[in-house]
């Protein structure tokens, strides 16, 4: 049977989901596994990393390089206990994170990079970061996170306003010589519903004004003293909110950030998004999600541009799936799995596909951001429910395909794409039209600076349409 093919323009969600995979609390999961228990690809995966070069135990990770040490908190530490970042003046780009941004853009989606440094870094050393940078596309770089607090090693080496200076110094230099490179600035925000204004506003304006996007990290409950201690009924390691509040200090520090800067508007998000488990239980955590999710929703937040649950993989109780703890290899689901599984395959947190004008093979796809995409649109017709379909490759592109709303990624050795899997859960009952949709993220993860445009683009060319097979019975009976 002979397909046609259709332009088709993938757009940003009405609110965008992205996913944190790996912190001080859990590893990275690769891509590949996340795609499949989720069916759907975020618009961003955060990685969290720190950066302080000038420290004797550098570079190795603080609470490996300091393991016999008496701790009492996470923070303790003289740097963060986050991943470190191996890139920088005189590292090298082969391993870590670089690795994992090159998988992640493979698999069509944007990185957002949070990275805790020493505030008194020169400029070589942060030009370094953003040169390490340039190729990966659109990146989000969230530099100094919860920067109002006072449990980071920059907060102790430094005073908030030497901290807000930085990062505008930071933001600078990232503009200058990354200007793919997308500055979140996380802050306190508003302390209630009708604060006058955000929390150290007057050390902290200059980098409102001066960042692209803002934040807040509100979690709904949380245990801070975890791993040290058991949160217990009265304890005084963990707290628990108002689900509407937490909802109504965000969007009153996006009016205070927009005030900040004159009315200017820039996207809001919300970088670290979750209920603790430790404090919620299982059930209550998903009525939580449920409940902050369903406001945005209702009211149609147009203040919000999206949130990153954090996060996937934990050996606390902040992930989708829980580490075993006999083996760090693999995660034990958990309820809010399908709850979040079920709210990021809501209309209202997808991204927009808008199908165009009929074209002719070979087809040239642009990729830009997971938000911004053209790609091949190619109607399909099914009498019923079938036993096979199937995509067949000669090949090797970098694909992403969505049918029946799952999504599959093509790497570029493979020649077959199975397609059951998009009615496994969503069978038909009867004839049904759709349109499978194809995209083409870099396939090297990273972008081609010699390219037209390159910086912002990744072209690729599809010389023709996959052979489809499809059946309806089984081969044999």
């Amino acid at each position: 049977m002979d397909y046609k093919a259709y332009s088709v323009k993938m757009g940003a969600a009405r609110c965008a989901v992205d996913l944190g995979d790996g912190s001080e609390r859990g590893e990275y999961v690769n891509q590949d596994y996340i795609l499949n228990k989720l069916g759907r690809p975020h618009r961003s995966i955060s990685l969290m990393y720190c950066y302080y070069p000038y420290d004797e135990q550098w570079p190795a990770r603080i609470s490996e390089a300091m393991k016999d040490a008496e701790i009492s908190f996470q923070w303790d530490y003289p740097y963060d206990d986050y991943f470190t970042y191996k890139g920088g003046l005189g590292g090298s780009r082969d391993g870590e994170p670089f690795n994992y941004m090159r998988e992640i853009r493979k698999h069509g989606q944007d990185v957002t990079l949070t990275l805790t440094m020493d505030p008194h870094l020169d400029d070589e050393r942060i030009i370094a970061i953003a040169e390490d940078l340039k190729t990966f596309g659109r990146v989000f770089l969230r530099v100094n996170h919860e920067a109002t607090g006072n449990w980071f090693s920059f907060n102790k080496r430094a005073s908030y306003q030497e901290v807000a200076d930085f990062y505008c110094r930071v933001t600078r230099l990232m503009h200058e010589y990354a200007p793919n490179v997308k500055m979140i600035l996380c802050i306190d925000g508003a302390k209630s519903t009708d604060a006058e204004h955000i929390e150290m506003d007057k050390e902290f304006a200059e980098a409102v004004r001066a960042t692209d996007i803002f934040s807040v990290d509100k979690y709904m409950a949380l245990h801070w003293g975890w791993p040290y201690d058991v949160a217990q009924p009265g304890g005084n390691s963990h707290s628990r909110s108002v689900v509407a509040d937490v909802y109504d200090m965000t969007k009153r520090s996006a009016q205070l950030f927009t005030e900040i800067c004159g009315g200017e508007k820039k996207p809001m998000v919300m970088s670290e998004f979750n209920a603790d488990g430790d404090v919620t239980g299982p059930y209550d955590q998903c009525e939580m999600v449920e409940e902050f999710t369903g406001r945005l929703k209702a009211e149609n937040a147009d203040w919000f541009s999206g949130f990153t649950f954090y996060q996937f993989r934990d050996r606390g109780r902040l992930g989708l799936e829980i580490q075993d703890v006999n083996n760090p290899e693999v995660g034990v689901e958990q309820p809010v799995m399908q709850t979040y599984k079920k709210l990021i395959h809501d209309e209202y947190f997808m991204p927009s596909m808008t199908v165009g004008r009929e074209i002719s093979m070979p087809a040239r796809l642009c990729w830009r951001s997971s938000e911004d995409a053209e790609g091949i649109a190619v109607p399909m017709h099914f009498e019923k429910n079938p036993h096979f379909c199937e995509l067949y490759f000669e090949d090797d592109s970098n694909l992403m395909i969505e049918l029946n709303g799952r999504w599959f990624y093509k790497s570029p050795k493979a020649r077959f794409i199975d397609l059951m899997p998009a009615f496994f859960e969503k069978p038909l009952s009867g004839s049904a039209d759709m349109t499978m949709k194809i995209f083409a993220p870099p396939a090297t993860g990273e972008n081609d600076l010699t390219a037209e445009d390159g910086i912002n683009c990744c072209y690729a060319t599809v010389e023709k349409l996959p052979e489809i097979r499809i059946l309806y019975t089984p081969v044999e009976k």
